[in-house]
């Protein structure tokens, strides 16, 4: 398997942040690790060795990137009305260094990708593909939160309120509505079991309010025995891939193309 590790610079950020990329053709899937993760997070809880059938085929590629979460949403030590700003300059660097990136890896300019993470990892995927509905036409959600205020204290400002998907998509209207629901589907993932909550509740909200807004999507909630933990979400990402590989989601015939 073709594993590649490279640096890339951040003007916004002021240094170099990590990607690494497995396979080399494929569905490519950009891929957000949990809180504070790492880049070589989903090599290290066995994520990749899952889905290593499916590498190999050619039908998937992976570019993983670390996360920037001590540094904005995680950093205790930054003023509450930093951190939502700070998550921007790791917006900036993902679509201005990132999405080119693999584009010019892929050698298709205007590439537009699938987006994956567990835990915070989903908030990333749903809020990345919400916002920029041009660049990701997909994002499987495994045990996220949805709602970015349970991080804020009470601060809100519009730094957290254009990050926070249950808050923009509640008003979202007119024709940046209507680009989303042309461009994106929403899949959300969740057990029922251990340290689920609040994942579930938040998960069964989003999907309430992405489905009054008819936004394309559907949930899927696993048993009362699946638990917030990396066996599970193995489980459910070798599931997944499956089907997303061939351009379809389970239960449905929709096409993800």
């Amino acid at each position: 398997m073709r594993r590649e590790h490279v640096k890339l610079f951040s003007p916004a950020v002021g240094r170099e942040l990590d990607l690494v990329a497995y396979g080399r053709d494929g569905l490519p899937v950009l891929v957000f690790p949990s809180s504070e993760g790492a880049f070589h997070e989903y090599e290290d809880y066995w994520m990749v060795r899952v889905l290593t059938s499916l590498i190999d085929a050619g039908k998937l590629r992976l570019y993983c990137v670390g996360s920037y979460d001590s540094e904005s949403w995680y950093n205790k030590q930054s003023p509450l009305h930093e951190r939502a700003w700070r998550h921007s300059l790791y917006e900036n660097w993902i679509m201005n260094q990132v999405v080119p990136a693999i584009a010019s890896d892929i050698g298709d300019p205007k590439v537009r990708l699938t987006t994956t993470g567990c835990s915070f990892g989903a908030f990333h995927a749903a809020n990345f593909a919400l916002k920029h509905p041009h660049r990701f036409k997909h994002a499987l959600c495994m045990s996220g939160v949805y709602d970015i205020r349970f991080l804020m204290h009470g601060h809100h400002d519009d730094w957290v309120y254009f990050n926070n998907p249950m808050e923009y998509i509640t008003h979202l209207n007119g024709e940046a509505l209507e680009d989303v629901r042309r461009n994106v589907f929403i899949s959300l993932v969740c057990g029922q079991g251990a340290w689920e909550e609040p994942a579930l509740s938040s998960t069964k909200a989003f999907w309430d309010l992405l489905s009054r807004k008819k936004i394309p999507n559907y949930m899927d909630l696993w048993g009362h025995d699946v638990a917030h933990d990396w066996h599970w979400w193995r489980e459910q990402i070798v599931y997944y891939m499956h089907f997303m590989v061939e351009g379809q989601i389970p239960w449905q015939s929709t096409s993800l193309a």
